[in-house]
């Protein structure tokens, strides 16, 4: 999966929400939930359940068991909870890709366009990346409330390129809980820098083999690339095993 070719890429899996607010129109202010599906380059496609409230962010994958992505674009600061643990990382331009990082270079609304029974703005983006670093462009689909519904994005980043799509369905615009956007009581803070420099870090070069191997299996067995049941869940590299090493558990 070219996802685990190095450790930047790979924060993509992690940081999948904060990717997609990436995208240039502003801050929503309506607080909404819906159903997003992310697909990058090969097919391979990651599913979460998001909130969103001025400001606010949240995504959950994996279910009870998964990880839960908090963003809190007032504080300036990222959370990742599992378990009954939680990690904190600050939100700077090299992690979140904002638009604050970004300067526009291209802008045309090429249309209307009927997204999941949601009538949206079809706008063509171009952008380039403010310190000369990366770009990206593709075509955005907003709601009049300026919710990116739907998504189709080339990024470059020196010689790294990656296509992504995204869409939201069952999107129901409706007052969100402000504990939703709070790390719950009696979870417990693990060190992000202790982590980065620790023996819990996932070791990229051996998920890469794995992953590779897995390819390998499923091309002689006929496999369907998500384990049969395609909904594309069951992914090549087990994310919540990925982030049970990230907290040590």
């Amino acid at each position: 999966m070219r996802l685990l070719r190095d450790a930047g890429l790979l924060s993509c899996l992690f940081l999948f929400p904060v990717i997609v607010s990436a995208a240039p129109p502003p801050e929503v202010q309506v607080d909404y939930s819906a159903d997003s599906t992310m697909e990058t380059e090969g097919g391979v496609a990651m599913k979460a359940r998001v909130y969103h409230a001025a400001n606010k962010d949240r995504m959950e994958m994996g279910g009870s068991d998964g990880m839960t992505t908090i963003i809190r674009k007032d504080k300036k600061v990222i959370w990742q909870l599992m378990g009954n643990m939680y990690m904190e990382m600050p939100m700077t331009d090299s992690n979140t890709s904002g638009t604050d990082a970004f300067e526009i270079v291209e802008q045309t609304e090429v249309g209307q366009e009927t997204v999941n029974g949601m009538t949206t703005t079809k706008s063509k983006i171009v952008a380039v990346k403010k310190d000369g670093s990366g770009k990206f462009g593709g075509f955005f689909w907003t709601t009049k409330e300026g919710i990116t519904v739907k998504m189709d994005m080339l990024s470059k980043e020196g010689d790294k390129k990656m296509r992504m799509t995204s869409e939201l369905t069952n999107l129901k615009l409706e007052k969100q809980n402000p504990a939703l956007f709070e790390i719950p009581a009696g979870y417990t803070k693990n060190d992000m820098g202790a982590l980065m420099g620790g023996a819990g870090m996932p070791n990229l070069e051996e998920l890469r083999k794995n992953a590779e191997q897995r390819r390998a299996n499923r091309k002689q067995s006929r496999e369907p690339p998500d384990g049969g049941n395609g909904t594309g869940e069951n992914l090549p590299v087990d994310v919540n095993k990925m982030m049970k090493g990230l907290f040590g558990k």
